[in-house]
């Protein structure tokens, strides 16, 4: 059965945008990322186009974000403090990179830069994921052994501006997350992304934060965040496809509570490798389609 996307302008099967949707809901409350790394390349795979891919990524992100929160909010998992340093970042970050897509599209480097993009951030940050989290599972299969302490003491422990988080039992600047939410905030614009995949491991590796605590407090700022960049787009860009979302956000409320009762069921460093697997299948499949010549390598676009 399929459904004509109006900004979109092609038409798709409803039942294979409620399983995305769905696939996606899910990733957001296991891993508490909001899932964008994954639609966006998955909506351009079927026919959507980029620009339209991003925009309306942000909005679905959006809703499985508000459905993952609520679950860990239920379950105390949450540090509101932190959340909020995060969410002034991002914020910020969020508006920059809203301007800067509008910039992209308008010289017709917007598909290039989001593919590009991808593969680089993915690529990175899935293969650090899984490097650590491997060496974490071994460690802790070693009879004796002690799980791996992620609280180094660095040089981004000695910055000013000191605030003490309880929920997270920290004490460390606002500069950090500060930067963290800024720079997840330029990338969620940019590349439809809700950020998780970038802030989750920066709120366990550089912030020292339980990874109890990281999932919840992740799906907080991803939420006003992406309100942020759904608002931007629409205004500026007017590529946010309604009708989309709504289908995509159907099925991402019901993968999100399965996520989220399934994660708690999972060990810190299991939920990381997963994770990392994810990215690094996304990124491999994206550096394929930009490196392998197409069957038909020339089209012509009419109107």
């Amino acid at each position: 059965m399929n459904i004509h996307l109006p900004i979109a302008e092609v038409s798709v099967n409803i039942l294979l945008l409620l399983g995305i949707g769905g696939g996606v809901g899910l990733l957001s409350g296991l891993f508490g990322v909001g899932g964008g790394f994954l639609l966006t390349p998955l909506l351009i795979f079927i026919g959507i186009p980029s620009a339209v891919a991003v925009a309306t990524d942000a909005m679905e992100v959006l809703g499985a974000s508000v459905s993952g929160f609520l679950a860990h909010w239920r379950r105390g998992n949450v540090d509101f403090r932190m959340g909020t340093i995060l969410l002034i970042g991002g914020a910020a970050g969020s508006t920059l990179g809203a301007f800067l897509f509008k910039f992209l599209r308008e010289i017709g480097q917007i598909d290039l830069f989001i593919s590009l993009s991808y593969v680089a951030l993915l690529s990175s940050v899935g293969g650090l994921m899984a490097l650590e989290s491997v060496r974490t599972m071994l460690r802790q299969r070693r009879p004796g052994s002690a799980a791996i302490r992620l609280r180094r003491h660095t040089w981004a422990h000695r910055l000013p501006l000191k605030v003490r988080f309880r929920k997270s039992r920290l004490y460390i600047s606002a500069l950090l997350p500060l930067g963290v939410g800024f720079f997840v905030g330029v990338m969620s614009a940019l590349m439809g992304v809700g950020g998780g995949f970038i802030m989750v491991p920066a709120m366990i590796y550089l912030l020292g934060m339980p990874t109890s605590v990281v999932v919840g407090t992740s799906l907080f700022q991803i939420i006003f965040v992406t309100a942020n960049v759904t608002f931007l787009h629409s205004v500026n860009t007017q590529t946010v496809d309604v009708v989309l979302a709504v289908i995509l956000l159907l099925g991402a409320a019901v993968g999100a509570q399965i996520g989220t009762r399934i994660g708690v069921r999972l060990q810190g460093a299991q939920l990381r490798a997963l994770l990392a697997l994810l990215v690094l299948l996304v990124a491999g499949k994206l550096a394929c389609d930009l490196t392998i010549t197409p069957e038909n390598p020339f089209s012509v676009r009419l109107g």
